[in-house]
């Protein structure tokens, strides 16, 4: 038994010590994978059970003003990781072809490696997103997508920021905070009241916008698998079949939601962008991520 043990001290230590990378691992919910493991079991138990029970017999909230707020606080966040990625990166010093981690404690490796951190927080505080579902009674909207998008990016941008802050891999956080820029756009303008719905006809095309991302990122980390300089070619083991997942979930729900009829949308007031991530209101209730 004491061996036995031994042995699994000797593996955490290896797997969440030794593996990680020194600047990141103390910071907070990286050093150890069960304080994020837990949020995310806590946000599973509130969206498929207790959530729904607590509401059964209650109205549901409006949140108009929360809803405004949130949106505008995740459309800055947004920016902010958008613009980082790309002056920290992106467009002065990394290579679209293979880029490696910078692990050394220049400023400029410690400010991208900061900027996968906060993007790993952001994924966190998208958890409200099914939260304000189920208190606004949104159930159906609450779908598979919805679902695996919220519970395998804060678990992914997790290993990133403990293991490998930089790099190749960050341009899918780039494109998708782009994507959020835009979405989140949307959804706060949707929250706003029914006055501003004639200036929101274009939330088909975030659904595409989405799509072309999970493209981009399956060409981008293709790469990996021609070029070496580093970055760990192994990932492409989970980023390939993710994309092409992803693609696939996103474009069921647009060919559902617009390709049997180009006026869907207009006539299905209770449709929804892509993966069901909602906040908006009257016919804007779904939401992309």
């Amino acid at each position: 038994m004491a061996v036995s043990n031994n042995s699994i001290a000797k593996t955490y230590h290896r797997l969440f010590v030794e593996l990680a990378d020194p600047r990141t691992n103390d910071w907070f919910l990286i050093t150890s994978p069960f304080p994020g493991l837990t949020i995310i079991g806590l946000y599973l138990y509130f969206t498929l059970k207790w959530g729904p029970r607590y509401m059964a017999d209650k109205k549901p909230f409006q949140l108009q003003k929360t809803l405004v707020v949130y949106n505008f606080l995740q459309v800055l966040i947004s920016c902010w990781l958008f613009y980082e990625g790309l002056d920290a990166g992106w467009l002065r010093t990394y290579s679209w072809k293979c880029q490696p981690v910078d692990f050394s404690t220049t400023p400029e490796a410690l400010r991208v490696a900061r900027g996968v951190y906060i993007y790993f927080l952001a994924k966190i505080s998208e958890l409200l997103d099914t939260v304000f579902f189920v208190i606004r009674k949104k159930e159906k909207q609450i779908t598979f997508l919805h679902m695996y998008h919220h519970t395998v990016m804060p678990m992914i941008s997790w290993g990133a920021t403990k293991y490998y802050p930089g790099g190749h891999g960050t341009l899918i956080g780039v494109m998708n905070s782009f994507v959020h820029i835009v979405m989140y756009m949307y959804y706060m303008l949707a929250a706003m009241g029914p006055h501003l719905q004639k200036y929101l006809f274009w939330k088909k095309y975030i659904t595409t916008l989405q799509m072309l991302q999970f493209c981009i990122a399956f060409i981008h980390s293709s790469q990996l698998l021609f070029y070496e300089c580093g970055y760990p070619r192994w990932s492409v083991v989970f980023t390939l079949p993710n994309s092409i997942f992803f693609y696939y979930l996103f474009y069921d729900f647009y060919y559902k939601a617009y390709g049997k009829t180009g006026k869907k949308d207009k006539k299905d007031t209770n449709g929804a962008i892509s993966n069901g991530n909602v906040n908006g209101v009257g016919n804007t209730d779904k939401k992309i991520d």
